[in-house]
């Protein structure tokens, strides 16, 4: 098969398109013929070397993908060979075969052409999870997401709208902002120019936001805990501002407000079989429905992988970035 390996850590350069062997599932596995991957932040830290994988798991790049069923390991059930699906992956999605776990197989929401589906599992699984799984986002809540331009924030506000949130994101740009408006932030705002604690403040007239989705880690987290209300939920599932910071955990005393932190990748096969499935069952139908668009921001071949990762490092991109294998 063809996949794009990372020579050693480094920048975009790193990257090769080259031939591999092909990836033969395991009991419980399944074999994907790929159509597409996306580009995720995650594969920009792994290959410079700052996010193995998880035991077991491929070392080539790639968090998700769409394809179609290839081959069957044992003992698989409820799967068949020539079906198009898309699965959250460990690794190996940017290859033209792939393994995954069966139960990280999903089918295609109703409406969604096999291309635009890579760009749904990831943002999907990771939204969903820490969203409505960990955070318990209610109908009425405000909720918060860092970054509302980017792949995760893009498939977030239009979630939790969906779901009756109000919603606020912080975005760098005019033209992002109107995205995220476009998508139905409540509030979009500009955090080269505006404090978002104030604003938050003020619009909610200092009650604060009930649930942040947030991927700066340490340069926000002071911040993000004085955005938030009491009984308040804080999310982290980045570190894009660093990894050490410093708590007072009297903010959280005070507000009785929770942090947590998740990592979907390193998550047993049980549980993100779990995430997958009520994906499928609650999120695909507002996708049929056009709740939730895919929003892509640009597409290119496999072999073209790190000027793919030169143009998510821009951080002129929006929404996802697909590779087409």
């Amino acid at each position: 098969m063809k996949a794009v390996l990372a020579r050693a850590p480094g920048g975009p350069e790193v990257l090769e398109y080259t031939d591999a062997p092909d990836p033969e599932p395991g009991p419980g596995e399944v074999q994907l013929e790929v159509t597409a991957t996306a580009v995720n932040r995650a594969d920009l830290v792994q290959r410079q070397g700052h996010y193995p994988p998880p035991e077991g798991a491929s070392p080539i790049l790639g968090l998700e993908c769409s394809g179609t069923v290839a081959a069957l390991g044992d003992g698989v059930e409820g799967v068949q060979v020539g079906t198009e699906v898309c699965a959250l992956l460990a690794g190996g999605g940017y290859a033209s075969k792939v393994a995954v776990p069966a139960g990280q197989v999903m089918p295609l929401p109703d409406g969604v052409d096999l291309v635009t589906a890579a760009s749904l599992p990831e943002v999907a699984a990771t939204v969903w999870s820490n969203v409505m799984m960990v955070a318990g986002l209610r109908p009425g809540d405000t909720f918060l997401v860092h970054g509302g331009a980017g792949g995760i924030g893009t498939f977030a506000i239009q979630l939790t709208k969906a779901l009756g949130a109000r919603v606020v994101t912080t975005a760098g740009s005019p033209e992002k902002l109107e995205l995220c408006r476009e998508l139905g932030a409540d509030l979009a705002i500009d955090y080269r120019e505006q404090d978002f604690v104030e604003v938050v403040a003020e619009m909610t007239e200092g009650h604060g936001v009930d649930v942040i989705l947030d991927n700066m880690g340490a340069s926000y987290l002071s911040r993000n805990l004085d955005a938030l209300a009491t009984e308040g939920r804080l999310v982290v599932i980045g570190f894009q501002g660093g990894s050490r910071a410093e708590l007072d955990l009297r903010t959280l005393f005070h507000k009785r407000a929770a942090v947590f932190s998740a990592s979907l990748r390193a998550r047993p096969v049980g549980e993100k079989t779990t995430i997958c499935a009520e994906v499928a069952e609650h999120v695909w139908p507002l996708v049929a429905d056009g709740s939730i668009r895919p929003v892509i921001g640009s597409t290119l071949p496999l072999s073209e992988a790190a000027e793919a990762h030169r143009l998510m490092e821009s951080g002129g991109s929006t929404g996802k970035i697909l590779l087409v294998a």
